[in-house]
């Protein structure tokens, strides 16, 4: 076939690919179904359009394209976002995918009349879940963050546990003197070098994306790219585990603020949706129907039995502490399979295992049916269990880049405000920004706002926030309180009655008085709210808990709002410069509210 044939074929596939996952979503059904179906209609066994049986290439592709979906899910989560759920993630990705294997492995040996060790690989081929069927539930679905964040992390740390296995079990099928001694070895050595070799490729590409400037944003996403494919052949090649080692170094990626962060993230989401539709056409294009005649009985027992005991036995035992009957429900109910469990099934077939031509049909008539009937009812049972909530598990986060404008030495940044976040109802000067960052844009229901301190901040908001680079490590930290808390200002004081004293300092601010633009405590007197931030030099306006109010920078005035509204004018009459006479006037305007 010429090239301009194959190339044609390739881009009509893709479109069709595309036309799939829009009418998939549609019927409510997984997307990588339709894919499926889609190599299937267009194999030897459907029309004949592309005639394909290459099972070892079918593995270089599904490999290749499994490391950059985990890529694209790790990058895209942040180890911030898995942290609060990580004791829940591991315990499922670990005794979890081993509790799995177990009951199928059990179910399979009983339904095929296969031994011991035979089902067992078959069922550590089926145990684990699939990150691109996950990753594609979740973002279309309103479950609950911890439930979210949970099955998010469990899909990129499980694929390494179902790998091990298979590869294990096929050395003792193959090799006579192999052992579970053997197994656990192997598993030791792939995880420790995977994890180690994935944290450090990640850790070390994080300081040089901040250390370097690119020549442009288009070159950011080819390091990327470049750091995914380090990770996961440098812990290969030394035998470690490559899928867990790209995931951790997407993880270190997504947790940190990078240059060019939005771009790269916007590239990889496309390259994981190329990776998806590649995988899947080809695992369609490899299999034949009409050998389904064989096993679709057994097939369908070992579907179900997947589905409705192995899955939720082990998400009930393994999902850990802080769940509850109903929440272990879901999470045992969203063990999606997709191309992983295929993926796996050409292992022994590559090994020449005995039956592993039935193996790679029987797992894939399992896999098909136990997706479509937990990924079609998977939302309707999340909402009955009261499992969902009014944003979703993945929505777009913290901090987000926007443009590259580092030529600058500044970066602008896109923060998106939930429901759940402590900043909603808040003031855009409540928000207790650095003096080097400003909020310059507020995007709401489609509209332009153009903040001012007084604005108010609503759910649903996204913030554009203009920041010296310099700065991005508070901020970064300051995002943490956007969600978390604490944030805001204090209770006001009492004002003070007019028959008290008058109190008013001036003297020059000190060494020791701290940062004048971010002080807590000024004169022994705790500040409760940020009333304004000086912009042209290191300032604020503040108020202070015995109702006083206090001028911070190159001199310290404090006193009552009348004394000090005295003192500002006589700064703003005698002001040096256009600048530093707008600071004293914002002033007297927040002292007059």
């Amino acid at each position: 076939m010429a090239d301009g044939h194959l190339i044609l074929i390739a881009g009509a596939l893709l479109f069709a690919g595309i036309a799939a996952s829009l009418l998939a979503g549609r019927l409510r059904l997984p997307s990588l179904v339709l894919f499926l179906g889609i190599g299937m209609a267009v194999g030897s066994d459907g029309l004949g359009w592309v005639d394909f049986s290459d099972y070892d290439l079918a593995r270089e592709i599904g490999i290749i394209a499994l490391a950059l979906i985990l890529f694209e899910g790790g990058l895209t989560a942040g180890f911030g976002e898995i942290r609060p759920v990580l004791r829940n993630v591991v315990s499922l990705a670990f005794f979890g995918t081993l509790i799995t294997a177990a009951i199928c492995g059990l179910a399979a040996t009983w339904l095929f009349d296969f031994t011991l060790l035979e089902g067992l690989l078959l069922g550590a081929i089926v145990s684990s879940t699939d990150g691109a069927a996950i990753f594609a539930l979740l973002r279309g679905s309103s479950l609950k963050k911890k439930l979210g964040r949970t099955l998010e992390g469990e899909a990129g740390m499980n694929d390494p546990i179902a790998v091990l296995l298979v590869v294990g079990f096929i050395d003792w099928i193959e090799k006579p003197d192999y052992g579970l001694l053997d197994m656990l070895e192997l598993f030791v050595v792939e995880v420790g070098i995977g994890a180690v070799l994935g944290a450090v490729v990640g850790l070390g590409a994080v300081q040089l994306f901040q250390r370097f400037q690119l020549a442009t944003p288009g070159l950011y996403p080819v390091a990327s790219l470049a750091t995914a494919a380090l990770a996961f052949g440098a812990a290969d090649a030394l035998h470690g585990s490559g899928f867990l080692a790209v995931y951790l170094a997407g993880l270190a990626l997504g947790s940190a603020h990078i240059p060019a962060k939005h771009t790269i993230t916007t590239f990889h989401q496309g390259m994981a949706w190329v990776a998806q539709l590649s995988m899947f056409l080809v695992l369609g294009l490899l299999v034949f129907p009409s050998q389904f005649g064989d096993i679709w009985i057994e097939g369908t027992v070992l579907a179900l039995m997947l589905a409705f005991v192995a899955r939720p036995v082990a998400a009930l035992v393994a999902s850990g502490p802080g769940f509850d009957l109903a929440d272990r429900a879901v999470l045992g109910w969203a063990g999606l399979r997709g191309a992983v469990p295929v993926v796996l099934a050409t292992f022994p077939v590559l090994a020449g295992v005995q039956g592993s031509a039935d193996f790679f049909d029987i797992v894939f008539f399992a896999v098909l049916l136990s997706t479509v009937l937990q990924g079609s009812t998977f939302e309707a049972l999340a909402r009955k269990l009261k499992a969902t909530a009014d944003e979703p598990p993945l929505a777009t986060s913290a901090l987000s880049e926007t443009g590259t404008i580092r030529q600058l030495g500044a970066d602008s940044v896109e923060f998106g405000v939930a429901a759940s976040d402590r900043i909603v109802g808040l003031r855009i000067r409540d928000l207790e920004l650095p003096r080097e960052a400003v909020v310059n844009l507020i995007v709401r229901d489609d509209q332009a706002v153009p903040p001012r301190g007084s604005t108010r901040i609503r759910a649903g908001d996204r913030l554009h926030v203009l920041i010296r680079r310099e700065a991005l490590p508070a901020i970064n930290r300051l995002v943490e309180r956007w969600r978390q808390g604490p944030i805001g200002p204090r209770p006001r004081p009492r004002r003070i009655p007019e028959g008290h004293a008058p109190v008013f300092h001036v003297r020059p601010w000190q060494e020791a008085d701290g940062d004048p633009t971010s002080v807590q405590e000024v004169a022994g007197r705790q500040v409760v709210d940020r009333l304004r931030t000086r912009r042209d030099q290191p300032g604020a306006l503040v108020l202070l808990d015995d109702g006083y109010f206090a001028v911070t920078g190159p001199v310290l005035a404090l006193g009552r709002e009348q004394l000090l509204s005295q003192w500002v004018r006589r700064k703003a009459r005698a002001a040096r410069s256009d600048a530093e006479r707008s600071w004293w006037e914002e002033v007297l305007g927040a002292l007059a509210l």
